[in-house]
């Protein structure tokens, strides 16, 4: 349990199962500068751990769960977004392409909606049949997904993304409902009482000029 998320931690593929944090809009334009400050989680035990070299030159990218846009409103929250316990090998075209782009639009949807969002991300991953990078034997996971929750609205959305480069920058197609997610995790979300696990809503509007406007006019200083 860190500052701004919580998180299960897999000892033997050393990367989370999951991870889930709270949004709100204020949040969402924070101006703490990235530190890029990988660090080892000394939390953990030695034999549990991850380190950044096990990443090097591995073809992989030390890849956020919880995204450092979404924790740079606070130095220690900043700082601890960069914990490798907080990281998974993500291919690079992945990490940086259609994450990326669902990692901003969370933000920018929390902001132009005004309302405050849950989110959860995680892998998807056979400890026993994966393949492994670095000297700590870091498993690549298969696949990443996300669930994002309207706290004001109760409205849920779902996403799969396989471990895969090149995958475009249309989120509705990576788009699941929230049980066929639950059936491939094994994970039971905690979600609206009235939320409906079986439906696949249109992806929500994002204004990202909106929130990338508020973020510099709050971090002109």
């Amino acid at each position: 349990c860190r500052n701004a998320y919580l998180l299960e931690h897999d000892p033997v593929a050393k990367i989370p199962n999951w991870v889930a944090w709270t949004l709100t809009p204020e949040h969402a334009i924070g101006c703490v500068a990235r530190t890029n400050a990988f660090a080892t989680d000394a939390s953990l035990p030695a034999t549990a751990r991850s380190t950044p070299a096990d990443y090097a030159h591995s073809g992989y990218d030390q890849g956020h769960l919880a995204n450092d846009a979404h924790q740079s409103w606070d130095q220690q929250v900043e700082y601890e977004s960069f914990l490798m316990s907080n990281m998974s090998p993500q291919l690079p075209g992945l990490n940086r392409g259609i994450w990326k782009l669902l990692e901003t639009a969370t933000g920018a949807w929390t902001f132009s909606r005004q309302h405050t969002l849950i989110v959860y991300a995680g892998n998807i991953y056979d400890v026993a049949k994966d393949k492994k990078i670095g000297a700590n034997q870091v498993v690549v996971p298969d696949y990443l997904w996300k669930v994002v929750i309207d706290k004001n609205t109760n409205e849920v959305l779902a996403f799969l993304f396989p471990q895969k480069e090149a995958l475009g920058n249309d989120l509705s197609q990576f788009e699941v409902t929230v049980a066929d997610l639950e059936k491939a995790t094994g994970i039971q979300f905690k979600l609206p009482a009235n939320a409906n696990k079986t439906a696949k809503p249109a992806v929500w509007p994002v204004d990202f000029k909106a929130v990338a406007d508020a973020k510099k006019a709050a971090c002109k200083n």
